[in-house]
């Protein structure tokens, strides 16, 4: 008796490009090895697929190796972050703060 196969998909995405990939895998596989099987590293050169964040229908997983897949679900490949949202926000409100500042003195001249 064969391994019950599932389907799942496995995507990743830039601004310009995105790909999903469907593919069968044997019921049990982890998410980083559906990840490692999608083939998207060939593709997409700046993905390491061994160590990028991954969820599942926009939800982060903490342990992606253990997560086991269920038929249906997706695997998202997160690229990682540039800047940490908290430092750029700060300096959004930093800059706001600075124009309306400068407003304000231009008013009282």
């Amino acid at each position: 008796m064969g391994k019950t196969m599932i389907s799942v998909e496995v995507a990743y995405a830039l601004a310009h490009k995105q790909k999903i990939v469907l593919l069968q895998v044997e019921e049990g596989t982890s998410a980083r090895a559906a990840a490692l099987r999608s083939g998207l590293d060939k593709e997409f050169a700046d993905v390491d697929l061994a160590t990028s964040p991954l969820g599942i229908f926009g939800k982060t997983l903490a342990r992606p190796e253990e997560h086991v897949l269920a038929a249906g679900e997706r695997v998202e490949i997160y690229r990682p972050l540039l800047a940490d949202p908290k430092e750029v926000r700060r300096q959004r409100a930093e800059r706001a703060a600075q124009a309306k500042a400068a407003e304000a003195a231009e008013a009282t001249q």
